[in-house]
């Protein structure tokens, strides 16, 4: 079994888990207003890079 040596440090551990934060999702507003995912078409207006893409979801 492994038994470790010698006891860490609070900041020692902290420095270890420094890393293991659960990422921020990235959010741009597109040009009607509405959150969006980045290179994605926006899912309530349907466009993309200024550009109807896809029909307005409130048009179906």
């Amino acid at each position: 079994m492994a038994v470790q040596q010698n006891k860490k440090s609070r900041s020692r551990k902290g420095m270890r888990r420094s890393h293991d934060r659960v990422a921020k999702p990235t959010v741009i507003y597109c040009s009607c207003g509405a959150p969006t995912m980045p290179h994605t078409v926006c899912p309530s207006c349907g466009q993309y890079k200024g550009r109807q893409v896809e029909a307005a979801a409130d048009e179906q």
